[in-house]
């Protein structure tokens, strides 16, 4: 299998690239160079606003890089770094202690802020995207081995078993008191689907609770930006071909967006010439094959970003483009086709640059 980071973002200009594949732990702090040939012009405030602290750290089975410029900037990023850690030990299904994996085994229990949020995000998500984005996936993930690597092709009969636990309109959860209950003993809930989003959506509060007002964060190729580059530019953000990690589909440029894509090039197996990537189709549950191989979703909202990338993927383009049509205020889109074709959201025409055949879609 092969893990892939998703989205290379651009810090200073297109020929850049920076990816989350440091050491962790590792970071740095440092003042960047004016840009002003008269440097007695440079101000105390701007000197503080270009400060630069920089992490790498590894959480969430992925590599990550969390940046931030300003006077606070490595309280920030410490914090953010903690906050990623706490997150990671709270919800992780590979994490025996995690709130998530004991209400899986119990089917019961009274969940914290961040679980119960992200539980009641992700109802909302599933109804709206009429199933496509399902929490309670998960035994069928375990069946074809992607949480622990363990691959194998379940058979259509144990598939076929499996999808009557599948459905999360048997979870109760009452948004007041955070409890939450399973009416089907076998069911089992993953919330990876939406933690990253939500995570980065964490980390840019954080920044702004130090008064930093320039940062980036690319959580395994889940990128969220807060403001501009401290020169007043925009972040520019290449979206990774799914054909080639050495090359891109075409460059963004954003402000204060999350930029998050899903494609069955993320993780993968072959077995018997076939390969089987890891997003699923809930209603099938066999890998999604409609013709989409990436998705790529522009939000405020990280948590949504997240958990659309993989829900329009499994709807496919058309079915996708309507959903846009009717949420066109919430998120635009990007839609990668297996043609070599190229569908951006109208709301994204003017900031989506590429080489290849594009095409708009209009309301």
């Amino acid at each position: 299998m092969k893990f892939i980071n998703k989205i290379i973002v651009v810090c200073l200009c297109a020929s850049v690239f920076a990816g989350g594949c440091g050491q962790s732990g590792q970071d740095t702090t440092k003042s960047k160079k004016s840009e002003s040939t008269d440097s007695s012009k440079k101000s105390t405030e701007q000197a503080s606003s270009d400060t630069e602290a920089s992490k790498d750290i590894f959480a969430m089975d992925t590599y990550m890089t969390v940046t931030a410029y300003g006077e606070k900037a490595q309280d920030a990023v410490d914090a953010a770094e903690a906050e990623i850690e706490r997150l990671d030990t709270l919800l992780s299904t590979g994490n025996a202690d995690s709130e998530i994996v004991k209400l899986n085994e119990q089917k019961s229990a009274t969940l914290s802020e961040d679980g119960g949020y992200l539980v009641k995000r992700a109802l909302e998500l599933n109804k709206e995207t009429d199933g496509a984005f399902d929490i309670a996936i998960y035994p069928v993930m375990e069946a074809w081995g992607f949480p622990i690597q363990n691959f194998r092709v379940p058979s259509a009969d144990e598939l076929t078993g499996l999808l009557k636990h599948v459905d999360a309109a048997k979870i109760s959860y009452d948004k007041d008191t955070r409890e939450i209950s399973f009416e089907d003993e076998q069911m089992k809930i993953d919330l990876g689907g939406i933690a990253k989003g939500y995570t980065s959506s964490r980390i840019m509060d954080i920044f702004k609770e130090n008064g930093i007002t320039s940062g980036l964060v690319n959580l395994g190729g889940n990128v969220q930006a807060l403001g501009t580059k401290t020169d007043g530019s925009n972040w520019r953000v290449a979206v990774q071909s799914p054909d080639d990690t050495e090359d891109y589909l075409g460059v963004l440029s954003i402000q204060d967006k999350a930029v998050i894509t899903s494609g069955g090039y993320e993780r993968y197996f072959e077995q018997d010439g076939v390969t089987y990537h890891h997003i699923i189709d809930p209603k099938t549950g066999y890998p999604a094959e409609n013709g989409l191989v990436s998705v790529t979703i522009v939000s405020s909202d990280g948590t949504l970003a997240d958990g659309l990338s993989t829900s329009l993927f499994i709807m496919g383009e058309e079915k996708a483009a309507e959903f846009w049509k009717a949420h066109s205020n919430e998120f635009e889109a990007i839609f990668a086709t297996d043609d070599g074709t190229i569908y951006v959201t109208e709301g994204l025409k003017d900031s989506f640059t590429t080489d290849l055949d594009m095409k708009v879609i209009t309301k």
